[in-house]
């Protein structure tokens, strides 16, 4: 183990992050090679930088002028579209989206929290997460409606497993079937990640719901386990009914209890309409996680970007800067909202007709992209295929039991149809 790796982890003994660590965690530190000795130099070499291997002229990056004149004169330097970023992001970006952060989490204010990391969008980010904090059959807890990228992760590449229990109960989250998962996994260390809103189901918890999902899990960790939980929010902000929770759980957990390490995901991917620009974060937050520790994490998390992306896309980056502090960024994310949520409405309208169904049953689901229907038993493959070549119309199959609808790719006018088609259809396959 390399000795800064050894510093790192004697910062963070004594407290729940150490536990948690896997052992690829313990061994991962930030080299001071080169991007850290470019770094230092950027701020002090003011005669000459020999360090970056970037080709510069009278200290601008060399580029393909098709490609730079591709974008709009004036908007971009070359420096901010062919540079390399810093390996944690550009330090601008990631206060503007911590200030974000807290403006739409304000629990948050005045709590303890590393700066947001940039990633290579939220699959990053949660891949970080497996190399730092699991080994081998480690479990991860989670809801058994998830998104499939979860499998080819922790279980696939990270070779643990996925302990899932029932998504719903009684028409709401199963907050006794997390509990009882998280009490039953192996050791004395538990991981949880929670997706609001779900994909694929479309739900996020009440108020209510998630002080008692909260609640559940500080008593998990009051019984001496050790507890990751991790809030992967993508879908963040699209909540279209009023007894929703509005706060990403992270602001709730992240000073919880001193047996909780709380890691926030979330990305510009969909929260600022940016899909291609792949640029997530890593946040962390715990009660018993000081300057030091959290620094510690930083540290840790820098170097499995380095050795995994090395550094996180400039030009996204950039204009994400421009698009945050531009004037009509609340405009254009309300737009968002209010069309969405139109669609949103239209498609629970729609269910209405079909309240009676033998064949299709809608999950329970008030925001985000997408809502998702139980086969009831019956391949929901078969269903997805017979929606394709007879009436043209895509759907996703999740674990061959469960269809999803991403009713945000549909326009409003023709959501009642593509309903209709799929009650049809399922009707002609299955009565």
């Amino acid at each position: 183990m390399k000795d800064l790796a050894i510093e790192l982890n004697e910062t963070l003994k004594g407290t729940c992050a150490y536990d948690l660590l896997g052992n690829k965690g313990k061994n991962m530190y930030f080299p001071k090679g080169i991007v850290a000795q470019s770094a230092e130099a950027g701020d002090k070499a003011k005669r000459y930088n020999a360090t970056v291997g970037l080709a510069t002229e009278k200290g601008d990056p060399f580029c393909l002028s098709d490609i730079y004149s591709a974008f709009v004169p004036g908007s971009l330097s070359k420096k901010e579209i062919f540079n390399y970023a810093p390996g944690g992001g550009d330090k601008e970006l990631r206060a503007l989206w911590k200030k974000a952060m807290v403006k739409k989490n304000p629990t948050l204010e005045g709590k303890l929290l590393s700066t947001p990391i940039v990633t290579g969008g939220l699959t990053h980010t949660i891949s970080i997460i497996a190399t730092l904090f699991m080994d081998r059959g480690d479990e991860v807890v989670c809801p058994d409606l998830y998104w499939d990228n979860y499998q080819l992760i922790f279980e696939d590449l990270a070779e643990g497993e996925l302990k899932t229990f029932p998504s719903f109960k009684d028409g709401g989250f199963n907050v006794e079937g997390m509990k009882k998962a998280l009490l039953e996994t192996k050791g004395d260390t538990a991981r949880l990640i929670l997706n609001f809103p779900n994909n694929p189901t479309g739900y996020s918890p009440s108020k209510e719901e998630a002080k008692a999902i909260v609640e559940a899990v500080k008593e998990v960790a009051e019984s001496g386990k050790k507890i990751l939980v991790i809030s992967d929010d993508a879908y963040f902000g699209l909540f279209y009914e009023e007894e929703t929770e509005k706060e990403s759980l992270f602001s709730f957990f992240c000073d919880a209890h001193e047996n909780i390490l709380a890691i926030k995901g979330d990305a510009a991917t969909k929260e600022e309409m940016v899909w291609g620009f792949r640029i997530g974060f890593i946040t962390y937050g715990g009660k018993a996680l000081g300057k030091e520790e959290i620094d510690a994490l930083e540290k840790k998390t820098l170097g499995a970007v380095r050795c995994t992306v090395s550094n996180c896309d400039r030009p996204g980056q950039s204009l994400l800067k421009r698009g945050m502090a531009g004037e009509n960024y609340d405009k254009d994310k309300e737009y968002l909202f209010c069309t969405v949520g139109e669609r949103y409405r239209v498609i629970r309208k729609t269910l209405e007709k079909y309240r009676d169904s033998k064949v299709l049953r809608p999950y329970p689901f008030n925001s985000g992209y997408f809502m998702a229907f139980d086969t009831m038993g019956r391949n929901a493959e078969e269903l997805r295929l017979h929606l394709l070549e007879k009436y043209q119309v895509g759907a996703i199959n999740i674990m061959g039991r469960t269809l999803r609808l991403a009713y945000c790719s549909v326009e409003k006018e023709n959501l009642e149809d593509l309903v209709d088609i799929v009650f049809k259809a399922a009707e002609e396959i299955w009565n």
